[in-house]
């Protein structure tokens, strides 16, 4: 009864009805989602360093083995080592970094077979192991749990109206802050942890400050995860931003194939005729690639080459870019055919914003978008999301005991 009558407390004097009605909802909503949201950012915080810890069970692996006064091979040397082998490079990632190994998936020249391995880049030598993904399964069961609670689409459901309701909630607890005066001595005391106070009041100015100083990286955590989990918001989204709605009704009969669909089918078109009229042997090296790409793409960066095949007649460059405001990871890309002709550019700054706001949506919900820097932080404030419901229970709990005494 105790706690039932603390669900529906009294409206104070100088209390509006406005802001009454703002409390009863921030507390019934946060009482009916807590756990929830409790179990979604816990299981976020920690799934976010699934990249780090991969590449530390790795390291020896991923970093390479500097040679006293060695220096890195070029191109043309790394591709005449293989040659040399009998192997044939099909694909071959550059890292940026002078300590990070080059990664190659290669083919023997005389059965045809392929294979993937670790080169150490100063001395073109194999870095004998395997990648270890024994932490995969744990990761897997985090992102499981962040997504749906491990029960399925049930679970997605319950997830997705709880953090609806979180959003609710952040602003419901932005009103709830505001302070009534706005004297500069009440908005800083507003604005401090009350670390010498009692535990109640610590607890309480512990939920009001955290929330407040979280509040616009939870909000956009929150958004960005509706996006990639609901169609309806990522629709939205890509209207707001100028692009097409994704799902659309069945276009009626006789209605033009869309612009996007008929440069895809006169993509494949031009291939299949470049395989037809070009001269399948001839083969461009790994300098003459990168200085191409230079032309188009003249940044330092990681760099990833794909070769042509009797599939797909056209080079693959892709460079990630860093060279922005705030140093995100963007990916830029450009094609050659055998000849050497460029046959496509696709630089992510030339994308329309909606089709930026596509390609990062998911490292921009986990801040794998600006590397370790911003998974840590988004860890922090998920971890301070977590601290948001066990706090505000405290903030109600300690309130009902003392009503009823």
């Amino acid at each position: 009864m105790r706690l039932l009558k603390s669900l529906f407390r009294k409206k104070g004097r100088s209390e509006s009805l406005f802001r009454y009605l703002v409390s009863l909802s921030h507390l019934w909503l946060g009482l009916l989602s807590a756990l929830v949201i409790f179990i979604v950012c816990l299981a976020g915080s920690l799934y976010a360093f699934r990249t780090p810890w991969q590449q530390f069970q790795n390291r020896e692996l991923l970093n390479a083995a500097v040679p006293k006064g060695g220096g890195l091979m070029q191109a043309e040397e790394i591709e005449s080592l293989f040659h040399d082998r009998g192997l044939v490079i099909e694909s071959i990632l550059l890292p940026s970094g002078k300590k990070k190994n080059l990664f190659v998936s290669y083919r023997e020249r005389e059965n045809n077979l392929s294979a993937t391995g670790y080169f150490n880049p100063y001395t073109g030598e194999e870095v004998k192991g395997q990648f270890d993904s024994s932490s995969e399964p744990f990761f897997q069961m985090l992102l499981n749990l962040h997504r749906n609670l491990l029960l399925g689409s049930t679970g997605k459901q319950i997830v997705g109206i709880s953090v609806i309701i979180f959003v609710i909630l952040l602003f419901s607890g932005l009103i709830l802050w505001w302070p009534k005066s706005r004297r500069w001595r009440t908005i800083r005391a507003s604005l401090q942890v009350r670390w010498k106070a009692n535990s109640f009041q610590l607890n309480y100015s512990l939920h009001r400050v955290l929330g407040l100083y979280a509040f616009p990286l939870l909000l956009f955590i929150a958004l960005t995860g509706l996006y990639i989990a609901y169609p309806w918001m990522k629709n939205t989204l890509i209207v707001t931003l100028g692009g097409e709605p994704i799902l659309q009704k069945e276009a009626p009969a006789g209605e033009e194939v869309s612009d996007a669909f008929a440069a895809l089918m006169q993509e494949m078109l031009e291939k299949e005729q470049e395989k037809m009229r070009e001269d399948q042997s001839a083969r461009l090296s790994l300098s003459e690639l990168q200085a191409m790409a230079e032309r188009y793409l003249a940044y330092e960066g990681t760099t990833t080459i794909v070769m042509a095949s009797a599939e797909n007649p056209r080079y693959r460059i892709s460079k990630v870019n860093t060279h922005n405001l705030f140093g995100a990871k963007v990916t830029d890309g450009v094609t050659f055919d055998r000849q050497g002709e460029m046959r496509s550019l696709e630089r992510f700054s030339d994308l329309p914003l909606h089709r930026q706001f596509i390609a990062i949506s998911l490292p921009l919900h986990t801040g794998e978008i600006i590397g370790l820097p911003g998974i840590l932080l988004y860890a922090l404030v998920s971890l301070i999301g977590c601290s948001l419901p066990v706090t505000g229970f405290l903030i109600w709990w300690k309130k009902a005991v003392r009503s009823g005494r």
